[in-house]
């Protein structure tokens, strides 16, 4: 075969399946990126309205009850904007695009990137991240999640977190603390310490096996003498658990689980047993009410 005939022989090599819709998806991908932010770009945000706009979300008391959370770490309590407030600020802000993506799906975990991008600057933060699939009992332990619903939940509420700090880091500081600063003053002026709105309160700790006298105990007062400002800090706490940011422990004296004092007698009786076997006297251990220690022989 000569030259000539080399050059205009077809290409015989098969091709790769699926090879041709990969490139078509990555070329479809590419565009609708450059399409965005050729429209982000000509027509810019400003900033003035969209800082008049979020300011006046963050006086709406629904939005502002949400928009807050709170945290104990190393015995300080850190309070910050929550996903809901992120995600209005994210929404009056413009020109961004936020989301939570599965990369790839693992035996027993998920692969996923959660992260926000500024059309306009190009200014993009973005978090890989791992979840597992597996749910925890309140009560101790957990169990493999399979439903594909059950999955999706996790992820979602997993990539919730990561990209609430996404759009925290693209939105320029001031804008986030102004909003934060508007929903306190927004919540110290509509807390409600009604009946009604206390009898609401513990409804919605009782979902988090909080009750009505633990609540007391943290306030040191009854919540027919509730304060607007402790109304305002029980909501910042329920946003965190609600977020899963926290657990109810870190904020509530919580009873031991029962499963927890069960496994403790049972490692007590067989280490008693143990020490019996080898002719020792048994230590002392954990008894059920009513149960009675065998009798020793002399």
């Amino acid at each position: 075969m000569n030259e000539r005939t080399a050059a205009t022989a077809p290409n015989l090599t098969p091709p790769v399946p699926g090879q041709g819709l990969v490139a078509v998806e990555q070329q479809r991908a590419v565009a609708e990126i450059q399409a965005a932010m050729v429209v982000a770009r000509a027509n810019p945000r400003d900033t003035i309205r969209a800082m008049d706009m979020i300011l006046q979300d963050c006086m709406r008391p629904k939005l502002a009850e949400g928009a807050l959370y709170s945290y104990s770490r190393g015995g300080t309590e850190i309070t910050g904007p929550s996903i809901r407030l992120a995600e209005a600020i994210g929404r009056r802000w413009g020109n961004l695009e936020c989301g939570v993506k599965e990369l790839s799906r693992h035996e027993g975990y998920s692969e996923c990137i959660a992260y926000a991008w500024d059309l306009e600057t190009n200014f993009r933060d973005a978090k890989t991240f791992h979840v597992k699939h597996w749910r925890d009992r309140k009560s101790g332990g957990g169990y493999v999640l399979t439903d594909e619903r059950d999955i999706y939940e996790t992820v979602a509420n997993q990539g919730a977190r990561r990209k609430r700090a996404c759009v925290i880091a693209v939105v320029p500081g001031d804008i986030v603390e102004a909003a934060v600063l508007q929903c306190e003053k927004t919540l110290n002026t509509s807390a409600d310490t009604s009946p009604d709105a206390m009898k609401k309160m513990v409804e919605a700790f009782a979902a988090f096996g909080v009750t009505r006298e633990q609540i007391e105990k943290r306030i040191q007062r009854r919540l027919d003498t509730i304060q607007p400002a402790q109304v305002v800090s029980l909501k910042k706490i329920y946003a965190s658990l609600r977020d899963g940011m926290s657990a109810p422990r870190d904020w509530f004296d919580m009873p031991q689980a029962p499963a927890e004092s069960s496994d403790l007698n049972e490692r007590l009786r067989a280490k008693a047993e143990a020490s019996t076997q080898k002719g020792a006297a048994p230590e002392s251990k954990a008894t059920e009410p009513g149960e009675q220690l065998p009798a020793q022989k002399p």
